[in-house]
């Protein structure tokens, strides 16, 4: 493996900038491959001292520099491939830099590049280096003024952050606009987009009366899938009132759509770039999770605004400060409006498959880590969700009330400035009187706690002891290992399942020590100990329940998550028993007293719709790997498609009863009734498919062929793509050949054969790949074919090191042009110090072979050296 001279770069660095850009003018004139950028910039000196300026720049063609008016001579500046010195500068003084930029090679998708025939920007974390030299950290912040030149033809549109204040016909075939936006901002936050786009207008009436502009541009033609992001939009801003108090500040707010996009979206102030994944939709091409997940997502850029926008970031370390935060919000948002029990349950479910995994591999960090070499590399599920189960844990030990004062402390103290985690938490803490120092153990922290939890019951005493140890993770914590504080809301339930303690049945421990016991009094019977009620603290629960407590749970808990988890441990429970008997080689079979509680679920028909699909859900083979080192990925596969198999044979009458009572009648309705009755009646025929019976495969069929939507006609088409049956094919080719012209739902036929747990299916991706609606340059597609096959863990984890061989060739043609890409999938070797001899040895192969690639990308490298030192995590 080559060893490079590449430098990590360390939280315990940080200095702040020796000098401040408070103003900053540019001009873009766009052509496709020769962009002229003018940027005129007002620079102090921050203190004293007689430091050179250092300006980044990447990719960069510098045509002239002027300092006060005066062009400088090439000899009295230093322009590299990565920075801008200029050695003798006064403390004050404007700088006016011409460069040139090649959009339509952008191919890297940062800085400012060509989404087919639109320019757009990707600035964070980096990009902004890569269109002009600046400072380009997000502690410098800066009022900007963009001016725009673009042909009127192919760019009748040209957008920027701020407000539109000027626009002019040139005459020749060109105009200008100009933006100024009047709130500082970090250049990771700047926005550009030109081209003929269509648009789809509102407006929303703030709660201080002021009218503000809503726009989202997207290719001609998509007009009418804007509809549900704008409506989405909407309800984000008057929920951000209602909840937090807090109001948009500019007059226009824009959405703009794009088919190339490493990114789900950007928050660039007032200016947002989509992957268009995340705001065209309707019933014909969009799922119910895609119409939640642009509801989630869309508010998640918005209610960047505020915690974000408004205030930033000091460093990259600081990353979580803003987006577990937001995260937070987005989830609170969607309980909210949707169901809060359920979205929990979607939430939690989400962080234990990527998350906890994470937490488990090579790659563990802190959700604000020490030390990176390149930052692409930590826009992680462990600093978004589980920076948002850290914030969330806040909001559990302060209630509601203490959060929000904590809130208004924070934007308060740090409105239009670059702050910390630290700055976060010291806000909370001054503005309710709460003392969390041993909590912000949470920041620095890799790994996922265990609570180790013993309980005693005293029938002459009615007293109920719980005891709790927490074990830290010592892999990912070698220097540190200290007690952690974190909220365990518990309860305690009778013979009955009636809750026993106060008015709500819950009681929050505040955990503090390694090892602490808490006595209940007034006991009046052994109890059943609901743990870690609504997912209170993002730890695992080693407790010894019985088979008849967790049934007790599973059916009556009042605490829906709660519910819902006693039903996952006892499934993981018979799967581990099916896993072990397929390792020997014996038949596997249900335990006969866990069977009737699934069957009572079944035919709870009061039951909301999307909570019981949701109780009859086995869990996923990428949480059941978590249990095992080595991981057996074909007898994990078998057990469960075992267990589906068996659960349909059993309640067959059930399930088709079910599937028959839910048909979709009338006009198609996002309300959650509906959505409830589509996934409850796909879950039924999950079951029936999986019996084998070509009656329930033409049943299938019948439901792909009929279907009034695409939730109901991709869940059917699924369940065919993961089968061998005689209906595949002729559904495959038929939604190919109505979709192949349409990116956004092409990727969805990409995924479901991906994702097949089909032997050949890897042969299959290969033939996807030489499809002419693929195309490698296209990250939505790359992330349907290969990024989906990486997920497939029963295929791509072949024996033979196949699908390991294929990764390790497509991350290093990848990352000759998309680094941000190639890393993402690097990380698919992230269970390599969990799998056999044998497939290890395949791993380290390829791993090592990527490594020794001598123009690999410092993103790639990170995270290919780091699992190969961490092989044994």
């Amino acid at each position: 493996m080559k060893q490079t001279g590449e430098k990590r770069i360390l939280r315990s660095d940080y200095k702040e900038p020796n000098f401040l850009i408070p103003q900053i003018d540019l001009t873009f004139n766009l052509h496709d491959s020769s962009t002229m950028v003018t940027n005129m910039m007002e620079i102090i000196r921050n203190g004293h001292g007689s430091d050179p300026l250092v300006l980044n720049g990447e990719k960069l063609k510098l045509l002239s520099v002027e300092i006060d008016g005066r062009t400088m001579d090439a000899s009295e500046y230093d322009a590299t491939e990565a920075s801008l010195v200029i050695t003798d500068v006064p403390d004050r003084f404007t700088l006016k830099l011409a460069t040139e930029i090649n959009p339509r090679d952008n191919q890297a998708l940062e800085g400012l590049y060509k989404s087919g025939k639109v320019f757009c920007t990707q600035n964070e974390p980096e990009g902004f280096r890569k269109i002009t030299f600046f400072i380009d950290r997000p502690d410098v912040m800066s009022r900007f003024t963009t001016k725009i030149i673009g042909d009127s033809k192919s760019c009748p549109v040209l957008l920027a952050n701020g407000n539109l204040v000027e626009e002019v016909s040139l005459g020749d075939g060109r105009h200008w606009v100009k933006w100024e936006d009047p709130f500082p901002k970090p250049a990771y936050l700047f926005a550009l987009v030109a081209g003929d786009l269509g648009l789809v207008r509102d407006s929303f009436t703030t709660m201080s009366g002021r009218t503000v502009d809503l726009r989202i541009y997207c290719d001609p033609g998509n007009e009418s899938r804007c509809y549900h992001a704008m409506e989405s939009l909407k309800k984000a801003m008057k929920w951000d009132e209602e909840r937090f108090g807090l109001e948009y500040d500019l007059d226009i707010y824009m959405i703009v759509a794009v088919d190339t996009f490493n990114m789900g979206a950007m928050e660039n102030k007032g200016l947002n770039v989509f992957n268009s994944h995340y705001v065209l939709a309707n019933p014909e091409t969009a799922t119910d999770t895609n119409y939640l997940g642009i509801e989630s997502v869309i508010a998640h850029e918005y209610f960047h605004n505020w915690t974000g926008n408004r205030v930033t970031l000091r460093d990259w370390f600081q990353l979580t400060l803003k987006e577990g935060l937001t995260v937070f919000r987005d989830q609170e948002f969607s309980s909210d409006i949707q169901s809060r029990p359920v979205q929990r349950i979607l939430d939690v479910n989400g962080l234990r498959t990527v998350q906890f995994t994470e937490d488990a591999g090579p790659n563990a960090h802190p959700i604000r880590p020490d030390s990176y070499l390149e930052i692409n590399n930590f826009y992680t599920a462990t600093v978004y969700e589980k920076g948002a189960e850290v914030i969330r844990m806040i909001h559990t030990i302060l209630g509601e009330e203490g959060f929000q004062k904590g809130m208004w402390r924070y934007f308060e103290l740090h409105d239009g400035h670059a702050v910390t985690c630290d700055d976060f938490v010291h806000a909370m803490e001054s503005a309710t009187d709460t003392d969390l120092a041993q909590f912000r153990l949470w920041y620095s922290r890799a790994g996922t706690p265990v609570l180790a939890i013993e309980t005693g019951y005293d029938q002459e005493k009615r007293q109920y002891a719980i005891t709790v140890r927490q074990d830290i993770p010592r892999e990912q914590n070698r220097e540190d290992t200290g007690p952690m504080h974190m909220p365990l809301a518990v309860g305690l339930l009778d013979a009955r399942g009636r809750d026993m303690l106060g008015e709500d049945g819950t009681v929050v421990l505040q955990i503090r020590e390694r090892e602490e016991r808490f006595v209940f009094e007034g006991i009046n019977e052994k109890p059943v100990p609901s743990l870690n009620r609504n997912f209170s603290a993002p730890v695992r629960i080693d407790y010894a329940w019985s088979h008849e407590e967790l049934k007790l749970l599973f059916m009556r808990d009042s605490d829906a998550f709660n519910r819902w988890d006693a039903g996952q441990v006892v499934t993981r429970g018979i799967l581990k028993d099916y896993v072990t008997a397929i390792q020997r080689g014996v038949s596997c079979s249900m335990n006969e007293d866990i069977a009737p509680v699934f069957g009572a679920i079944i035919d709870d028909e009061a039951m909301d719709k999307n909570f019981k699909a949701l109780m009859l859900e086995l869990p996923y083979e990428s949480i059941l790997v978590q249990e095992y080192s080595p991981v057996d990925f074909n007898a994990i596969h078998e057990a469960r498609n075992c267990l589906r198999r068996e659960m349909g044979c059993s309640f067959r009458d059930g399930f088709h009863r079910m599937f028959m009572s839910l048909e979709g009648k009338g006009e198609f309705s996002l309300s959650m009734e509906a959505m409830g009755k589509r996934a409850l009646r796909l879950r039924a025929l999950d079951y029936l498919v999986e019996t084998g019976e070509d009656e329930f495969l033409a049943l299938c069929h019948d439901l792909y062929e009929k279907a009034g939507n695409m939730t109901d006609a991709l869940g059917a088409l699924s369940l065919l793509a993961g089968t061998d049956n005689s209906y595949r094919d002729r559904a495959l080719t038929h939604f190919y050949e109505k979709w192949k012209h349409d990116q956004v739902v092409i990727t969805k036929w990409f995924s479901v054969q991906s994702l097949s747990g089909l032997p050949g299916t890897l042969e299959r991706v290969k033939e996807l790949e030489a499809d002419p609606a693929y195309d490698i340059k296209v990250p939505n597609l790359v992330r349907s074919v290969v990024g989906a096959f990486t997920q497939n863990l029963v295929n791509f984890h072949h024996e033979s090191g196949s699908g390991y061989v294929y990764a390790a060739d497509r991350i290093m043609e990848i990352d000759a042009f998309n680094p941000s890409i190639s890393s993402m999938l690097a990380k698919a070797f992230k269970l390599y110090p969990r799998v056999d001899a044998g497939r290890k040895e395949h791993m380290k192969r390829q791993l090592e072979r990527i490594a020794d690639l001598g123009d690999l990308s410092k993103n790639t490298r990170e995270i290919v050296e780091k699992t190969l030192e961490n092989s044994s995590s």
